[in-house]
């Protein structure tokens, strides 16, 4: 994981954040450097779990919390994306606004 390394405010009141991440880790943005979220797992405070069905457990869920379903369609696609750490799998999933 990354870290923060320098804040700086400009004079129209934006916010220069540098940050210092691995090599690997930079590779998984596949070279775009627009639309870049910075998240923290330590932010993360709503808890939830995960759920099997099917024959052998083989299909996988991950149940929103009931204080994040507000405004979500279940029947469009969304983006996801895994990163892997040393120690963590994190799933970022990106639900269009406009089509909820």
């Amino acid at each position: 994981m990354g870290s923060i390394i320098g804040i700086r405010t400009t004079k129209d009141d934006k916010v220069i954040v540098e940050v210092e991440m691995s090599y690997e880790e930079s590779l998984q943005l596949k070279g775009h450097i627009k639309n870049i979220h910075i998240l923290s797992e330590d932010a993360a405070e709503i808890k939830t779990n995960l759920s099997q069905r099917g024959t052998n457990e083989a299909t996988k869920y991950f149940l929103i919390p009931r204080e994040l379903r507000d405004n979500l369609n279940f029947n469009e696609k969304v983006k996801c994306q895994r990163i892997e750490t040393d120690t963590k799998i994190l799933f970022v999933y990106v639900v269009d606004k406009i089509k909820v």
